[in-house]
């Protein structure tokens, strides 16, 4: 079964409309890798600051070469001036889990 990797980004309300910008800046970038599954990018609607990034892949192999390869290359990338721009998170958390049981909406 899969793997869903959940990295849970703390982010300081005026940094919100930033850290939005950057994931829409670089959609798709994820899409064409070796066993990705989904991504969603889940915004906090009350009571706390932290965002939720899930990704689903095929196996572990497949996050790992993503991490190492297209992940490492678009986070090394320079904004203006060639200087890498300050991240919008103030803290960052990687939660791992196995898909051990999956639904869908039963077609009628």
């Amino acid at each position: 079964m899969s793997v869903v990797k959940i990295n849970v980004l703390t982010v300081p309300a005026e940094q919100r409309e930033t850290l939005e910008k950057r994931f829409a800046s670089r959609a798709h970038a994820v899409e064409n890798s070796d066993g990705f599954e989904w991504f969603e990018l889940l915004r906090p609607v009350e009571g706390t600051d932290t965002y939720l990034v899930y990704t689903r892949w095929r196996d572990e192999e497949s996050f790992q070469a993503w991490m190492e390869g297209p992940m490492k290359s678009a986070h090394q990338g320079g904004g203006e001036g060639g200087e890498r721009p300050k991240p919008a998170a103030s803290g960052s958390t990687l939660w791992s889990f196995e898909v051990v049981q999956q639904a869908g909406p039963k077609v009628a």
